[in-house]
């Protein structure tokens, strides 16, 4: 199995979009890519912008090359509402729209099954995923029941995604910010993965986070932690969690990164420069 992460917050823009290649299937998951409209009362540098534009066409590339592109939920950094094209010929793997499910992702999810079904091509398929598997081949692809969009379901429910091709297993958990909750956090480890990308916690789900990060650490036979997403928009994001790199580090067995690092990169967080990015004219 060959993972890649395409656009991510280590990587200069909102987003948690991963292609994953096994011998049988090839799997976009969350095709989708923003940047925050203000933060410290700024609009995007041109930096961003360009970022973005370069990832959404990576986005593009892995799309068309792919047999499966995977939505975990409904907001705008998860999928593009404006260039379904991609899903042409494709299997579309959708969180369920109907249930489990806020008024705002409801919205979005109606609008954009309508364009998908104007498409002159049309998806192969659509299937709505929630606690569902598949089998292709020797690749299974396991969806958690729906797991709350953090603490609770205010955000609404996302989808945690397991793909195992019989020598590795992957979790991508989307948008659980952190994890969170006994429910998200037992999912992973549960299903044991190898490698996970977990989207980190924001400043509210701290304390649950860095609990239920050790409990996967010292729980599970994981070897990789990619952290990432919502906790990589705060330049001391490393401090916030601290402890999980200190468990890591004690358990020996389990090493902790950010997408960026995971490809092997510098990190590059944009947005959490964004003052410095506007008042350096760079």
């Amino acid at each position: 199995m060959k993972i890649t992460p395409l656009a991510f917050d280590s990587m200069g823009t909102r987003s948690m979009a991963t292609y994953v290649k096994t011998s049988d299937v090839g799997i976009v998951i969350d095709p989708g890519v923003a940047l925050a409209p203000k933060r410290y009362d700024l609009p995007p540098h041109p930096k961003e912008i360009e970022r973005m534009q370069e990832q959404w066409n990576d986005i593009k590339k892995k799309a068309a090359e792919s047999d499966i592109l995977i939505v975990t939920h409904y907001h705008f950094d998860h999928h593009n509402p404006n260039e379904e094209s991609i899903y042409q010929g494709k299997i579309a793997m959708l969180k369920d729209p109907k249930h489990n499910i806020n008024k705002s992702q409801a919205g979005r999810s109606q609008a954009f099954l309508e364009n998908l079904g104007t498409l002159s091509g049309r998806p192969k398929e659509v299937i709505y995923t929630d606690g569902k598997e598949f089998l292709y081949g020797n690749t299974k692809i396991r969806f958690s029941p729906p797991m709350t969009h953090g603490l609770h379901d205010r955000l609404g429910y996302v989808t945690e995604v397991l793909v195992d091709d019989g020598d590795s297993r992957f979790i991508h958990t989307s948008d659980v910010l952190g994890p969170c909750t006994k429910e998200q956090t037992d999912y992973v480890i549960k299903e044991n993965p190898q490698v996970a990308f977990i989207d980190g916690p924001m400043y509210f789900t701290i304390r649950e986070a860095v609990s239920n990060l050790k409990r996967i650490i010292d729980e599970s036979e994981i070897e990789k932690i990619v952290i990432d997403h919502h906790l990589l928009r705060d330049a001391k994001w490393r401090e916030k969690i601290a402890e999980v790199f200190r468990e890591a580090e004690r358990e020996g067995d389990t090493k902790i990164m950010t997408a960026a690092e995971f490809l092997g990169r510098e990190n590059d967080l944009l947005e959490a420069r964004r003052k410095y990015l506007w008042k350096s004219g760079t």
